[in-house]
This record gives C-alpha cells, structure tokens and sequence, in this order.
C-alpha cells in the first residue's frame, strides 16, 4: 500500500460528505480496501503508531465507538472514549476551551453529538483532525461505509440507481443524498409530508448530481422512489431524541414500511440497507431485513475498515 492517499487529505476536517470530491471519496473507499485486505491477511499496517484519538460522545453508539477505538488500535494507536459526563464540557466548559485543551493532547477528535453547530464549531477552535461521527443532520463516516460496502457488492457506484425509504430529516438521509450526488448515483427519498429533508442539503445535492450526471430527488411516494432500484436503504423512524413522538411518527409513517410488497418494485437482484439498530416490525420486516437480499451486516463490518481509513487518511504523519 502505498502513501498517495495522504497529501490529498492529510491534516483536514470530516464534517460532511459534501466537503469532499469525488476523487478525495475514491480515496477514502481505495484506502479502505486496502487496509481491509491487510487486515483479512494478517498483515501489520501501523499507520498511526503512537498517535491518540480523543472521542467525545454525548449520543450513545455501538458501531461507531467500536468501529473508531478497534480501528486505531489496528492503525498502532490508541483512543479515549470521553462521554459528556466524563469531561467538562459536560458542565458547562465552551466547546472552543474544550477543542483547543484537546487538540493539545491528542492527534486527533471524533465527536457524536446533536446540534451540527458543535461540530462545526469543535472543528473551528481545533488544531488536529476533527472526525463528525453523527449529528442530528449528518452521518458522513457511515455513508463512506455506505459506499465501500455497495462498491464491494455491485462493483461500482456510478450508474446505480438507490432508494432511501423513511424519514427525510433523518441524517443518513441528508449523508445519502450527498454521497450519491458526488459519486454519481441516483438517489432517491420518500418520506411522509412533514418529514421531507432540509431543503438546502436537498437543493446543494441536486445540483451537484446535474454536474456529475445523476438524479438525486425527493417524493412522498415510496413505491415512485424504489422502482427500479438497485439499493434500498431504510433506517429507524425514531432516532435518538424522537422518543417523545413515539406514537405520533409510528401513525405517520404507515404505508413507508419496507416490507416484501414493496421491494418486488426493487430489481430482482437489489440490496437492502440499514445502518442498525433496526426495529423490525416498524420500518423494515424481519423477512426483508433478514433476507438473502440484506447485506447489513456488511455494512456494518465496513464501518471499521472506512473508519481506519478516515482515520490514516486524515492523520498520518508521514
């Protein structure tokens, strides 16, 4: 493996799929193949030897957190887990005292969080990386998994035709949208009135899809969407946070189940997907989920290997 993925994007922010070009992308998911392969082979790839990465947790996570500390353990270095209520901006320290404490300390940040404003403002008062592992708005670093994993399965990305079924303010549905756009692939999402995406997020991907010769569009009809598709992509309808309107968005969101009805409108040999944790029974089937067509639990491993290469990407020294 060689070094040409890191001038590009050595020393940068990870705040939004938008941010990156199509070529910086192709990086990432080349980067991640291959530190895949070493990893699948045995072989050593410390990056990152020595390096620390500080990761700042005010939502709960399974496959980031795990995903982010094993992927700098392979890279050679290490990771502190620091929850809100572990460090001080938990009482009321700024973010800008806490990023420039941080960046003092440790080679880079990974932070999951709610508001995108404390990421962009984490990442402004910072001298090192700052890495977005989820925000009420985003969630780059699954979409570049997203990618790696329907890259593995279809053997391209360009041209493919892929469906997000659920709510449109939700932030893999804004990352999709996004991604697909700088890649070249169509995307389309469903989502009931009331839950369409941010309309600047759907507006700045739409007009990078024109320039890159795809489709990136928006209905409240989830059969319109998955016709024809070769991904089909869901996620809860109730993200951290949502607990409060538990009934009123389990009512909204009838008729937007991905259920074996629905996916005969998918081509024959289409993917599902779906970031997990999946309610099965609400917006997926177990049959669906569960199927021969789901490759969740590929995506779900490609978090780590895209994650590792996020992280060499982005820190690496040398």
């Amino acid at each position: 493996m060689t070094n040409e993925t890191v001038p590009a994007l050595k020393g940068r922010d990870f705040l939004t799929i938008a941010e990156f070009t199509e070529e910086e992308i192709k990086l990432f998911l080349q980067t991640a193949v291959a530190l895949k392969k070493m990893q699948k082979q045995g072989v050593p790839h410390h990056f990152l030897n020595g390096q620390t990465l500080g990761m700042i947790f005010e939502k709960a996570s399974t496959r980031t957190r795990v995903a982010f500390e094993v992927g700098m353990y392979h890279l050679g270095g290490s990771a502190l887990y620091l929850s809100s209520k572990d460090i001080q901006i938990g009482r009321g320290e700024t973010i800008a005292d806490t990023a420039k404490v941080l960046s003092r300390m440790v080679d880079g940040i990974m932070i999951r969080t709610f508001g995108h404003d404390i990421v962009e403002e984490l990442a402004a008062n910072a001298d090192v990386p700052v890495i977005n592992g989820l925000t009420n708005t985003h969630h780059p670093t699954q979409v570049i998994a997203d990618l790696l994993t329907i890259y593995e399965h279809k053997g391209k990305l360009k041209g493919l035709k892929a469906c997000f079924i659920g709510d449109g303010y939700n932030n893999m549905a804004h990352s999709l949208m996004e991604g697909a756009a700088a890649v070249g692939m169509d995307m389309t999402v469903a989502s009931p009135k009331g839950y369409e995406p941010d309309g600047a997020i759907l507006a700045a991907a739409k007009s990078r899809g024109l320039k890159n010769d795809c489709s990136i569009a928006f209905t409240h009809s989830p059969q319109e969407a998955i016709e024809g598709c070769d991904i089909v992509i869901t996620d809860t309808w109730l993200s951290m946070g949502d607990e409060a309107e538990t009934d009123k968005r389990l009512h909204d969101f009838q008729g937007f189940q991905v259920d074996d009805a629905l996916v005969t409108l998918a081509k024959p040999d289409y993917l599902f997907m779906h970031c997990l944790p999946a309610h099965r029974g609400e917006e997926v089937t177990a049959s669906v989920i569960d199927g021969a067509h789901s490759i969740v639990f590929d995506e779900a491993e490609n978090r780590l290997h895209a994650h590792k290469a996020i992280l060499k990407c982005l820190m690496e020294k040398n």
